[in-house]
């Protein structure tokens, strides 16, 4: 079941990146006709459709999605928990969008076509069927696992980021602007930075150590500014990430040990003694099960209240 899953869910994404190339698109010309009042006009447009064997081959993958996902449902023992589930969800806001376009490509009113332009953009949900494949494989469930038991470093990550994009975003705004000439009074036509939004950017680049070269300073001043904003960056992201890796690599040794330890056996109940059994009528004494006796013993009841009375016990309730 993992393998085959892994093969449709392959194809469906296989083919939702192939129907925006344009080998599988066909222009069609589109006929409409208006009428207005006594004025019958015909409209003539051109529509871009996808390959109809890319079509066949996503409902192949659909069909085996939902049925699937009605299996899990109905074998489910609890509905409710089933709904909550965030992969569950995602299963199904995937495989929707399909059975509603295929139902309302045959209606030719204005809003079942502005309702077909709307499922055609939600097909990039289709993409999130990468994350069923963390049913079926240890290490993605890990990688899961160490996301949400990080949450507070990501938080002080993003937290640590946004301070210096803020501090770093403001700085090079203002040391873009001390080689400004005495003839520019906005003192940005020398310069990327023409304001502070604008420098967030930059500075989110710049200290993701990623350096696209769309934006840099040109005076003396803003590069000093980029090499701290750099460091500043590299010190920033280095801070969290060894509770991160921990974290990673705490549960990746959990999902070893469990996946080596043997798989459990049944447990051998052993068969009721019969009856002209010596040991049938076990007494409790003897016994080394502490479990009462009353059910599958009755005599032995019968010699425990006789021994306690002769040594001056008063019998507990129950016995």
């Amino acid at each position: 079941v993992a393998f085959a899953s892994l093969f449709f869910i392959l194809v469906s994404i296989t083919t939702f990146c192939l129907e925006t190339h344009e080998a599988f698109n066909i222009d069609v010309n589109v006929t409409e006709t208006l009428v207005v009042g006594n004025t019958t006009t015909i409209l003539l447009t051109h529509k871009v459709e996808t390959e109809p064997i890319l079509t066949y081959i996503e409902g192949v993958c659909v069909l085996w999605f939902t049925l699937e996902f009605l299996v899990r449902i109905i074998c489910c023992p609890d509905k409710l928990l089933f709904i909550k589930n965030l992969l569950n969800i995602i299963d199904f806001v995937a495989i929707l969008p399909f059975y509603l376009e295929v139902g309302l490509s045959g209606l030719s009113s204005k809003a079942a076509r502005d309702v077909l332009g709307f499922l055609r953009v939600v097909r990039f949900v289709r993409i999130l069927r990468i994350f069923k494949l963390t049913r079926h494989f240890v290490g993605l469930r890990v990688l899961g696992h160490t996301l949400r038991a990080s949450t507070n470093e990501f938080l002080l990550l993003i937290i640590f980021l946004a301070l210096g994009v803020l501090i770093f975003a403001t700085m090079i705004y203002y040391a873009e602007r001390i080689g400004a000439k005495t003839s520019d009074p906005r003192g940005s036509d020398h310069t990327h930075f023409k304001n502070i939004p604008i420098g967030f950017w930059w500075a989110v680049v710049t200290m993701t150590t990623l350096g696209y070269g769309d934006m840099y300073p040109k005076t003396w001043s803003g590069m000093v500014v980029g090499a701290l904003c750099a460091l500043a960056g590299v010190l920033t992201i280095a801070m969290p990430v060894p509770v991160i890796v921990n974290n990673f690599g705490m549960y990746y040794s959990l999902a070893m040990a469990k996946q080596k330890l043997p798989k459990k056996k049944k447990k051998h109940i052993p068969r009721p003694a019969p009856l002209d059994s010596p040991t049938y009528c076990k007494s409790e004494e003897n016994s080394p099960r502490n479990s009462t006796q009353s059910d599958t013993c009755p005599l032995a009841v019968e010699e425990g209240a006789a021994e306690r009375k002769r040594s001056g016990e008063t019998p507990k309730v129950g016995q």
